[in-house]
């Protein structure tokens, strides 16, 4: 069979930052329990003018110029976000007209919470071994949000990661070795329409949901492949804060070294949908042919995609096209006072007169 895989990938970060003893000093809490307790500094906030599908075609343009494509070419095009712009409009529309992949494109928009970025990529990736189109743009992206003084709104950040998908062996820069999925329905998280924000289930959230899933996947990721945590160079699970996805490596048998978190969660936060495919690109960066990388996402209601990509040769020679991931992250930060980012963040509601 032909091999399929990643031939380009592209991140976008805000460069807006608002860090956790700023949102904890306006509701009187503890700022150094939630960094003890989260292993968060800081999270990422999108300016008034960037939504999902702004963050969705700057990350794409990257994707696109590592690939070395015509988007004209793009068969297949899929934003996963929880934080679609519109209730009835397509982000895709605008993205692939934005790429330039108009008209002769298939395109939708995907949800299912923090797990519908791997949903496009799934969906693509299958696309294109079923040879159904020459290439697929999977883009997870979200401006997350989190309740006034609740937990989630020192984590809830913004981000976008895209990922181009081919068969041509010379173009693939992360050859992708199969797939597998672990799904039930587990309600931890919620958000009915025209509610502004989710809500949550505390602590349930944690063991019948993210571990059971996460574990679950990646279990029957090695089985499937017959692998075992040192086959692999990498591990990207979704983070929805910083202690999570090292717990989960460790009960798995992962060593703290291979666990991508640390500088990447502590100072983006959880950028849902974007989280576990913006792990991907960080890790994309800095990866040496030969390496294997698992990547096991997280979507509440609940479910996990699960990926095993070598990476290629080729993957050095587009590393430095584009802005990576860390690059992004570190540079050009702009800190926000709370009154600002909660105005970036419609948090202030006029009353009707």
């Amino acid at each position: 069979m032909a091999k399929i895989g990643i031939i380009g990938y592209g991140s976008c970060i805000p460069r807006n930052r608002i860090k956790v003893e700023e949102i904890a000093k306006v509701w009187g809490a503890d700022a150094e329990s939630f960094k003890r307790g989260l292993l968060l500094e800081e999270k990422s906030v999108p300016s008034p003018d960037q939504d999902t599908i702004t963050m969705a075609v700057e990350a794409s343009r990257r994707a696109v110029l590592r690939a070395g494509i015509d988007p004209a070419k793009i068969g297949a095009l899929y934003v996963g976000s929880e934080s679609h712009p519109y209730a009835v409009k397509p982000s895709g529309t605008v993205l692939a007209e934005a790429l330039g992949a108009t008209p002769e494109c298939h395109t939708a928009d995907l949800e299912f919470a923090c797990k519908a970025g791997t949903e496009a990529m799934y969906i693509c990736s299958q696309l294109v071994k079923a040879g159904s189109v020459p290439y697929a743009l999977a883009v997870g992206a979200d401006t997350s949000q989190g309740a006034p003084g609740d937990a989630l709104e020192y984590s809830a950040a913004a981000g976008a990661a895209a990922f181009v998908f081919g068969s041509e062996e010379d173009k693939i820069v992360a050859e992708l070795v199969d797939t597998y999925a672990f799904m039930t329905d587990t309600p931890d998280f919620w958000r009915r329409e025209h509610m502004h924000y989710p809500r949550h289930g505390g602590r349930f959230t944690g063991e019948p949901a993210f571990f059971k899933h996460v574990c679950g996947a990646a279990r029957g990721m090695m089985a499937k492949t017959k692998t075992q945590p040192s086959d692999f160079r990498y591990v990207v699970f979704h983070q929805p804060n910083g202690k999570f996805p090292l717990r989960a490596g460790q009960m798995l048998g992962f060593k703290k070294e291979q666990i991508l978190t640390g500088w990447l969660v502590n100072r983006l936060g959880n950028t849902y949908s974007g989280a576990s495919p913006l792990g991907l690109t960080a890790v994309l960066d800095e990866a040496q042919a030969g390496d294997r990388i698992l990547v096991v996402s997280f979507g509440s209601g609940a479910g996990s995609d699960g990926f095993v990509f070598q990476a290629t040769g080729r993957l050095a020679s587009v590393q430095k096209l584009a802005a990576g991931t860390r690059e992004q992250l570190d540079n050009k930060k702009r800190y926000l006072d709370y009154g600002t980012y909660a105005r970036y963040r419609g948090k202030i509601r006029m009353a009707e007169k």
